[in-house]
C-alpha cells in the first residue's frame, strides 16, 4: 500500500482574518460573521472523499438537517476561494451550517491548489466530491436528483466551471464513476465567468505572475486555449443549469457575468444578479452582507429546488 502522501505547503496567504484586516481599512464598522451552530444541525468533519495516487487523502465535512428516518434533502457543494492557491474549506463552515439548518445538507471540500496541481486538477476533484456525495447517498440525507454548487471568488470560477460542464469528459475521473458528477444549479459569488474577456483583469503578471497563471502553469499569451477553456462562458448550453451571481462592487470579479446572462437567456435558463454596491471582494464572511448572501442563496434554491 502506498504511504499517505502530505498535501503541498499550504498557502495561507488568504485567511478570514486578513480580509478582514484589509477590509477594515475601508469599511472599520464590518465584522466576522460567527452565527450560533444552530441546534438542528448535525455534521460529519474531515471524511476523505479521494484519495490520490500519491496517496494523499482530500477531505470534506458534511452539514445536515436533524432528520426523519428516510428523509432526503438537496445538497450543496460549498467551495472556498482564494485565488486557486490558497483558502481553506473551513472558511465556510458557518454558511454551511446554516444552509443545513433552512433544509440542505451542506458539503464544504478542499480541492488541490496551485501549489500542488495545476488545471485542470481542482475541477477534477471538486465534480469527485460531487460524484462521492451521490455515492454515499444512502448514509447521508441526501436526494440525488437535487445537487446545487456554491462557490466564493476563485471559488464561484470553479463553481461556474462545474455547473457549465456537466458530463464533459475532460473533468471526470475515475473514482465513483457510476455516479453523476452533475449540478442543477449554481450560486456563483464573486467569480469571474470568463478569463480573457474586456472586463477581466486575470492574468496580468507585469508586476508579478497572477495567481491565474500559477495555476494554469504558463501565462495566457502563451495557452490562450487552455485559459478559454477554463471559462464557463465557454461553455454555455441548453443543458446549462440556472445561475444566482452575488457580487460585490468590485466589477472585475464578475467578468463576462454579463454575456453569460445574455446567453442563459436565449436558451431560456433562467438567472438572477444580486449585487451590494460598494461591498468589498470578501464580503460573503463579513457583517452586513453574510445575512443577506445567505438569504439570497437559500431563495434561489428554494426557487429551484423545494417547489420540485
Amino acid at each position: 500500500m502506498r504511504a499517505q502522501q502530505p498535501a503541498a505547503p499550504r498557502d495561507t496567504s488568504f485567511t478570514v482574518h486578513s480580509a478582514l484586516v484589509k477590509a477594515r481599512k475601508q469599511f472599520p464598522e464590518i465584522s466576522v460573521a460567527r452565527p450560533p451552530k444552530p441546534d438542528n444541525v448535525r455534521s460529519r468533519l474531515a471524511l476523505t472523499y479521494c484519495t490520490l495516487p500519491t496517496g494523499r487523502e482530500l477531505k470534506l465535512d458534511v452539514f445536515y438537517p436533524k432528520a426523519r428516518r428516510k428523509q432526503r434533502f438537496p445538497a450543496v457543494l460549498i467551495v472556498h476561494g482564494g485565488g486557486w492557491r490558497s483558502g481553506d474549506r473551513l472558511q465556510h463552515a458557518p454558511l454551511a451550517e446554516q444552509l443545513a439548518a433552512r433544509g440542505y445538507v451542506a458539503v464544504t471540500a478542499e480541492y488541490r491548489l496551485s501549489t500542488e496541481a495545476k488545471y485542470p486538477a481542482a475541477v477534477q476533484d471538486l465534480k469527485t466530491a460531487i460524484r462521492w456525495l451521490r455515492a454515499n447517498a444512502r448514509r447521508l440525507p441526501v436526494d440525488t436528483a437535487r445537487v446545487a454548487v456554491w462557490g466564493f471568488s476563485a471559488g464561484g470560477q470553479l463553481a461556474a466551471l462545474i455547473g457549465t460542464t456537466n458530463g464533459e469528459k475532460l473533468f471526470e475521473t475515475p473514482p465513483y464513476a457510476s455516479h453523476s458528477s452533475s449540478v442543477q444549479a449554481v450560486v456563483d459569488a464573486d467569480g469571474i465567468l470568463a478569463f480573457i474577456h474586456p472586463e477581466s483583469g486575470e492574468g496580468d503578471d507585469r508586476k508579478a505572475t497572477s495567481a491565474a497563471t500559477h495555476w494554469f502553469g504558463s501565462p495566457k499569451t502563451e495557452s490562450a486555449e487552455l485559459w478559454q477553456q477554463a471559462s464557463a462562458l465557454s461553455h454555455i448550453s441548453a443543458h446549462t443549469p440556472p445561475f444566482l451571481f452575488i457580487n460585490s462592487g468590485v466589477e472585475r470579479m464578475h467578468a463576462g457575468r454579463d454575456d453569460f446572462r445574455r446567453q442563459l437567456e436565449a436558451f431560456g435558463i433562467y438567472s438572477e444578479v444580486q449585487h451590494f454596491p460598494g461591498a468589498p471582494h470578501p464580503f460573503v464572511f463579513f457583517n452586513p452582507w453574510f445575512t443577506p448572501t445567505l438569504e439570497y442563496t437559500v431563495n434561489f434554491l428554494d426557487r429551484m429546488f423545494k417547489a420540485q
